[in-house]
């Protein structure tokens, strides 16, 4: 757990940083970082989603990933518990500690460093990629706090909990993940990234329900597993 409590301690500090520096910058200047964040959330989802080796199986586990999404009413739950955690511990900030919460947890915790790292640390107790993550969350965490706040440092909470999960279960959940479903999963997560930096951006007339897409991660995991008993 040490490599989990290290990312969720960079997360922290960088958002913490982040809001200090946000108070310094002009409403113009936020107005651009936000874009230029949007730009990058997108490059890094493009940067997995390419990664893919049969675009079939990435359609149809987002497909239905997101119906099982749709149905569970994921996004609704990470909106109220931003919202519980918002009437807890800020007074201030409106719906942008909450978009901050989901935005940054979303973006810290969807991809393959998040998987794999997480893995290698409970299976092989190598922390190197969990270590290159923090350093890259840490960063994202001082730009995405100076303009959306202190939801972005209260996502440190998803990181500990998620990648936890991730390191503590790996042996039970190494077996099901084939070389080929790390990669597409990689890519169905790019591809929430990609939507994730759409949104940032602003790009529809109406939000993409990103939370709803999430189940479609595990999708693959479970497609090859399937796949391989027969």
């Amino acid at each position: 757990m040490l490599a989990v409590i290290v990312n969720t301690l960079a997360v922290i500090a960088g958002g913490f940083l982040g809001m200090l520096l946000g108070g310094r910058l002009k409403q113009e200047h936020t107005k651009t970082i936000v874009s230029g964040l949007g730009i990058c959330t997108m490059v890094i989802g493009i940067t997995g989603a390419i990664k893919n080796e049969n675009i079939l199986i990435v359609i149809i586990c987002l497909v239905i990933g997101t119906v099982v999404g749709e149905l569970t009413k994921i996004e609704a739950g990470l909106d109220a518990a931003g919202q519980w955690l918002k009437n807890k511990v800020a007074k201030k900030g409106g719906g942008q500690f909450t978009e901050g919460f989901v935005t940054a947890s979303l973006l810290f915790c969807v991809g393959s460093m998040a998987v794999m790292g997480s893995f290698d640390a409970g299976l092989r107790g190598d922390y190197s990629t969990i270590f290159a993550k923090s350093t890259l969350d840490g960063v994202m965490a001082v730009t995405f706090a100076a303009t959306m706040g202190l939801g972005v440092v209260f996502s440190a909470l998803t990181v500990f909990v998620y990648q936890g999960a991730l390191t503590l279960l790996a042996g039970l959940i190494e077996p099901l993940l084939a070389p080929q479903a790390i990669t597409e999963m990689s890519a169905v997560g790019g591809i929430i990234l990609i939507a994730t930096g759409i949104n940032i951006l602003g790009l529809t007339k109406d939000r993409i329900r990103v939370g709803n897409m999430l189940p479609a991660l595990v999708l693959p995991a479970i497609w090859f597993f399937i796949a391989g008993l027969f």
